[in-house]
């Protein structure tokens, strides 16, 4: 039994759900979201709150229930709120800087590697070895994150890369005289 999928969602005010078959779009301050629901949930809403429920009890059923939940979830906290992610670029000479609307990093290449921002997403460098990726859709927010992350991940003898704020590099003991 899934306990995620039992909890019911909080629409809080400002925020407008509409339900249209099996596809749910949510509005809110900061944009819109929909996504299509799987045959065998159910979705409605009542009052301030979605409920999701399965249509039949089998195993597919069962595994989408919890996934449906949190998705709409995200799609709630995301137009409400939005998401963020945080890189830090760790390495002498590694360093971001915005171009306009793209993203602009130095990380030891002969070249600089420039990002350009998708719908919905936008970069921001407080400090130039920290850029933050921030948007409405979570999958998308992390998707660039991992993207980014991919360019240069930190390796285990120095530690020098792109990382995730507050991710842990496991260390390897150099070589030994």
């Amino acid at each position: 039994m899934s306990r995620i999928g039992k909890k019911a969602v909080a629409v809080p005010a400002g925020v407008t759900v509409t339900i249209d078959g099996q596809t749910v779009t949510v509005k809110g301050a900061r944009g819109e979201l929909s996504w299509t629901v799987a045959e065998e949930i159910e979705v409605r809403q009542e009052g301030g709150e979605l409920t999701l429920s399965k249509r039949q009890d089998t195993t597919r059923a069962q595994a989408m229930w919890g996934l449906s939940r949190t998705l709409v979830a995200n799609m709630v906290h995301g137009v409400t709120e939005g998401f963020e992610r945080t890189l830090e670029l760790v390495g002498v000479g590694y360093r971001a800087a915005m171009k306009g609307t793209a993203l602009s990093m130095q990380l030891g290449f002969s070249h600089d590697v420039d990002i350009q921002a998708p719908n919905g997403v936008t970069f921001a460098v407080p400090k130039q070895t920290e850029v933050k990726i921030s948007g409405i859709d979570k999958q998308v927010v992390g998707e660039i994150a991992a993207q980014i992350r991919r360019i240069r991940p930190p390796e285990p003898y120095k530690g020098k890369g792109v990382r995730y704020q507050g991710e842990t590099v496991r260390r390897k003991e150099g070589k030994k005289k």
